[in-house]
């Protein structure tokens, strides 16, 4: 361990001095997600696809954050990267970035309260800069380093994205791809098959586990796994 790496380690934020401020212990229900648990575990780089439901975001900030909060500290926070689709580019959206971004956090806000169970949870985790939140729009000229990065809804990223993601992962990171081909926001055939490309070269990585989620895996609620099965019964995606 260089001695850059061991000053980094030393200054990791998670320094929680609030009351009540402590993370739920979450087990995993079905196969698929004891699988993410274990290989997660064992120090491999994640990529969970499948249908809507199974609880692949929820794991994956769930692992992150105890992961981050096991002494002693490994990494320095968590990032999480998402695409802005459909526009892909919120430039010329007014406000700031967080303003501009804030739409596409909810679901981690939810998250990482429900995580907590807190209403404040996330928002304290990102003023403290221990959970960052940010789009593929500006992750160029960057390089991540001691994160946790979890990268979600990566179906709707095409292979330039993906790849100007994967090329920023510097040294001591774990990386967590989630997404379902079958939910893609994309109309170009072309872009629809970038994740394709993407995950055939990720595939030959020893690094990485794949992990598929199926109807057995879907926890979110009776009535999405009864819509999900019949939507595969009737050809529909």
């Amino acid at each position: 361990m260089g001695r850059a790496q061991t000053k980094r380690r030393k200054n990791n934020k998670f320094a929680m001095n609030e009351s009540h401020f402590t993370l739920q212990k979450i087990l995993p229900i079905t196969k698929s997600q004891e699988k993410v648990f274990t290989e997660f575990n064992e120090g491999k780089h994640l990529f969970l696809h499948g249908l809507a439901g199974t609880g692949k975001s929820y794991i994956a900030c769930y692992l992150a954050m105890s992961e981050l909060m096991n002494p002693p500290p490994q990494y320095k926070n968590i990032t999480v990267v998402r695409s802005v689709v459909p526009t892909r580019d919120i430039g010329f959206l007014p406000g700031t970035e967080e303003q501009k971004t804030e739409v596409y956090e909810a679901p981690y806000k939810s998250i990482f309260n429900s995580l907590f169970q807190r209403g404040d949870a996330y928002e304290l985790l990102r003023r403290k800069s221990i959970v960052n939140f940010m789009t593929t729009s500006y992750i160029r000229g960057i390089t991540l380093e001691d994160t946790l990065i979890i990268i979600d809804e990566c179906q709707n990223m095409n292979f330039h994205e993906l790849d100007s993601v994967i090329t920023r992962i510097g040294e001591n990171c774990r990386i967590i791809f989630c997404g379902d081909f079958r939910q893609s926001d994309f109309k170009k055939s072309e872009e629809k098959h970038g994740l394709q490309q993407f995950t055939n070269v990720i595939r030959k990585l020893p690094e990485f586990c794949f992990i598929d989620f199926n109807v057995d895996d879907i926890v979110r609620s009776d009535l999405v796994k009864s819509y999900i099965i019949q939507k595969a019964e009737q050809g529909l995606q």
